[in-house]
C-alpha cells in the first residue's frame, strides 16, 4: 500500500454500463473505509454515471465516452481525448484505480492517467504494463478461474490493502425519489397486498426472456396468487410492456418511461420481489436488499445477484458463456428453455420465504444458487 496511504484524491475508472458500476460499489466502499480521508471521483460512461450518482462513496462523477469502449461513437479527431487528459491533469489526482472486466485491457485507461500525470495507477493487466501501471495485479482470468464481478473488483483494491467490513452493493436513494414513487404507486396498488416488479427489458437481445413468457408469468401470479404486477422499463420499452399487459389478461401497472434511475431504485427497494432479465434491475435489487428472480442468459457467468435472496434460472447449453449481445446460435435456448411455471414457482418460493434477510442468509441463498448451477466460480487462486 506504499504511497496509497497518503492519497487524498483518487480517480476510480469504470467505463462500463450501469450494472457494472453497481457491482463495483463494494470495492469503492473498501477504498473509502481503508482510506477515510480520500476523495473519490468516478470516471465512467453516460450510462454508468446514472449508477455512480447513487453510490455513497463517490463525491463526483465525470462522464467520458472512451474510444476504446464498445459504446463509443466514432471520433472525427482525438480532441475530446486530449481534453479529458487535461481535465484530469487539472484535478491533481494522487492515484487512479482502473476497474475492468477480464476481457478488457486496462492499458488505454492507464495511458490516459499517465498523460494526466496521476502518479499511482492500479489495474488488472494480462501483459506487462511496464511504467503504465505502478501497481500491477496480474490477470488470472479466465485461464485460472472466473470470479464474480464484485469479487474481482474487491480483489483489485485488496492488492493495495483496501478492504472493508461489508461487501454488499450499496446505493443511496433520496427522499424525493421515494416520495415520488409513493405518489405514482399509491393510486394504483394496495400496499397491504403482495406486489411484484417485473422488468422485461435488457440492452442486449441475447439477455431477454421471451415477452410471451413474461406475460404468462405475470398472468399466473395475478390470477392464481393475487399478486399485483408493476412493470418497469425505459420509454423505448413502453410498447413492449403494453403488449405484455394485454397478453396477461389481468390488470397491471406500467411505469415504463416514467422513472429516473433513482426512482426505479426506489420502486425496487419498496417491492417485495423483482423478476428481471439479467440487467441493471437485478443489481439495483441486490443493492436495495430486494429478493430477485433472475432470468439469467448464459452469456457471462460473473453477474449473478450478489448477497441477496435470489433464484437464478436458465437452461444449460453447450454454447454457454458466449459473451455476445446477440445469440450467436440464434436459438436463445438458455432462456427459451425456462418455463413460465418455473419462474412462478421461484417467485412464490421467495415471496413465502420467512427466513431473516440478514447478510448471513443472503450469502447462503447466493451460494445455494451457485452450487446448484454448477457453472459459476466464486473465488480465484493464484497458480503455484
Amino acid at each position: 500500500m506504499t504511497g496509497w496511504k497518503s492519497a487524498r484524491n483518487i480517480l476510480c475508472v469504470r467505463l462500463d454500463a450501469m450494472g457494472d458500476v453497481l457491482m463495483t460499489t463494494p470495492a469503492l466502499q473498501a477504498l473509502r473505509y481503508s482510506l477515510p480521508h480520500c476523495r473519490l471521483t468516478l470516471l465512467t460512461s453516460a450510462s454508468g454515471a446514472e449508477a455512480g450518482r447513487l453510490a455513497p462513496s463517490i463525491e463526483e462523477v465525470i462522464v467520458y465516452e472512451a474510444p476504446w469502449m464498445k459504446s463509443a461513437a466514432p471520433r472525427e479527431s482525438s480532441a475530446p481525448d486530449h481534453a479529458m487528459a487535461q481535465q484530469l491533469r487539472d484535478r491533481h489526482f494522487d492515484g487512479a484505480v482502473i476497474f475492468t472486466v477480464y476481457t478488457q485491457s486496462a492499458l488505454p485507461a492507464a495511458f490516459l492517467c499517465l498523460l494526466a500525470d496521476i502518479p499511482l495507477r492500479l489495474a488488472h493487466c494480462r501483459e506487462n504494463p511496464y511504467r503504465l501501471l505502478t501497481d500491477w495485479v496480474k490477470e488470472l482470468e479466465p485461464e485460472t478461474c472466473i470470479r464474480h464481478e464484485v469479487r474481482r473488483q474487491l480483489d483489485l483494491v485488496a492488492a493495495i490493502g483496501c478492504t472493508g467490513p461489508d461487501d454488499r452493493l450499496t446505493i443511496t436513494i433520496g427522499s424525493h425519489a421515494s416520495e415520488q414513487v409513493d405518489r405514482l404507486l399509491s393510486p394504483c396498488i394496495d400496499w397491504k397486498r403482495r406486489w411484484i416488479v417485473i422488468h422485461p427489458g435488457a440492452t442486449a437481445l441475447s439477455r431477454r426472456y421471451p415477452l410471451p413468457s413474461f406475460a404468462s408469468v405475470a398472468g399466473q401470479l395475478a390470477r392464481r396468487h393475487a399478486c399485483q404486477i408493476v412493470w418497469t422499463g425505459s420509454q423505448a420499452e413502453a410498447g413492449m410492456i403494453e403488449e405484455a399487459q394485454q397478453a396477461m389478461q389481468e390488470p397491471s401497472v406500467s411505469l415504463a418511461g416514467r422513472l429516473s434511475v433513482e426512482e426505479l431504485a426506489a420502486v425496487i427497494a419498496k417491492a417485495p420481489l423483482v423478476i428481471s432479465n439479467n440487467t441493471s434491475a437485478v443489481h439495483l435489487a441486490s443493492a436495495a436488499g430486494t429478493p430477485v428472480v433472475d432470468l439469467y442468459a448464459l452469456t457471462n457467468p460473473q453477474h449473478t445477484p450478489w448477497r441477496v435472496p435470489n433464484r437464478v434460472l436458465f437452461e444449460d447449453v453447450p454454447c454457454r458463456f458466449c459473451y455476445k449481445s446477440v445469440c450467436p446460435e440464434g436459438h436463445h435456448r438458455c432462456l427459451q428453455g425456462v418455463s413460465p411455471d418455473a419462474v412462478v414457482q421461484a417467485a412464490l418460493e421467495l415471496l413465502n420465504d420467512t427466513r431473516p434477510t440478514d447478510l448471513d442468509s443472503c450469502i447462503v441463498a447466493q451460494r445455494d444458487n451457485l452450487s446448484a448451477s454448477g457453472q459459476f466460480a466464486s473465488s480465484c487462486r493464484r497458480p503455484h
